[in-house]
């Protein structure tokens, strides 16, 4: 996908920590507080997909959840077209709402089941006074088929349809405002893989028929690689590493990039690939170690004191590549 030139959005040092509650009862000392998201930066192109990767809790979803103000960050600057989206009050923010959506990982929780498919849709429809009356019923239906489903549903409750029928559904109510930056956040994860490959063509269509930009947040390389054209890994809370999609998955500069690519399945039976398994467990995000944050799992050859005292800048280690490694000149493979 070619996107054209200038950023939609812009993230600079995006921070968001969660204060963490004190022993039983409220007493006792109170604890570190837990580091979701700890100065988080990136921009993303008109037109373009930005695929945020990284394991369960390294604060990727946050990331989006504070874009749109879901969440209130603590620190940082979010602009959406060089509007600074956390400086706005209640109002202009419900109105530059209008311009930036979420389609939610969960295609059962983010329904309200007492609520048909057509309320659903028609719901933001009037909040944001676009439709009303025979036209409201119009707009519902040309949802609906955009997104490849009957407008017969639009009678449905979310219980009778199926966990691909209800995410087509999530992805119209994003779309019913007239968007131009969506926020995907893990939007076919709980979905069957057959499902996956559906959702993901229909996502790409659409953003080719509306010019949409988006932010895919995903813990799965494979496929991210089907939808993104450049590619941010996160590990406790920051970018690892910050590259065009193609220059990521051929060479990446960071052992937990490659780390995580080696646990990509390869469809040619005789490739190979040496799978590379990480020692321990992901620190917690209220105790990050000192230095390098990757250090006591980092397979690297060369890591010494260094990295676990000196904590490594996301700094350019090849062309319009982005890595966040002391010897990311000289990476473990791809």
């Amino acid at each position: 996908m070619s996107a054209p030139a200038g950023p939609l959005l812009e993230v600079e040092g995006l921070v968001k920590h969660y204060p963490a509650e004190r022993g039983l009862w409220g007493l006792g000392r109170p604890r570190a507080a837990v580091r979701a998201v700890d100065g988080v930066s990136f921009r993303i192109a008109r037109g373009e997909t930005l695929g945020l990767v990284g394991e369960s809790g390294c604060g990727k979803s946050t990331v989006g959840r504070a874009i749109l103000r879901l969440v209130e960050a603590d620190a940082g600057r979010v602009a959406l077209d060089g509007v600074d989206v956390r400086a706005l009050g209640a109002s202009a923010l419900r109105a530059l709402r209008r311009r930036m959506q979420i389609v939610f990982q969960d295609p059962y929780g983010s329904l309200n089941p007492r609520m048909t498919v057509r309320r659903t849709l028609a719901e933001p429809l009037e909040i944001h006074r676009l439709a009303a009356g025979a036209e409201l019923g119009r707009r519902v239906a040309a949802l609906l088929e955009e997104v490849g489903l009957d407008p017969a549903y639009a009678g449905c409750y979310p219980h009778e349809l199926s966990g691909g029928q209800r995410q087509r559904v999530g992805i119209a109510r994003a779309l019913s405002v007239q968007p131009e930056f969506l926020v995907l956040d893990e939007p076919v994860s709980a979905l069957d893989v057959s499902i996956q490959a559906q959702v993901l063509n229909l996502l790409g269509d659409l953003q080719r028929a509306r010019r949409l930009t988006y932010l895919f947040i995903a813990h799965d390389l494979a496929i991210v690689k089907q939808i993104a054209d450049r590619v941010a890994v996160m590990y406790l809370g920051k970018i690892v590493e910050h590259a065009p999609a193609e220059a990521l998955y051929r060479a990446p500069r960071h052992p937990y990039t490659v780390s995580l690519l080696s646990a990509v399945p390869v469809p040619d039976p005789k490739a190979q690939r040496e799978r590379i398994v990480l020692p321990g467990d992901v620190p917690s995000p209220a105790a990050p170690p000192p230095g390098c944050p990757f250090h006591p799992r980092c397979p690297h050859p060369l890591k010494n004191d260094r990295c676990r005292t000196e904590p490594p800048a996301l700094r350019e280690v090849a062309p319009d590549q982005l890595a966040a490694c002391h010897f990311a000149e000289t990476p473990l493979g791809g």
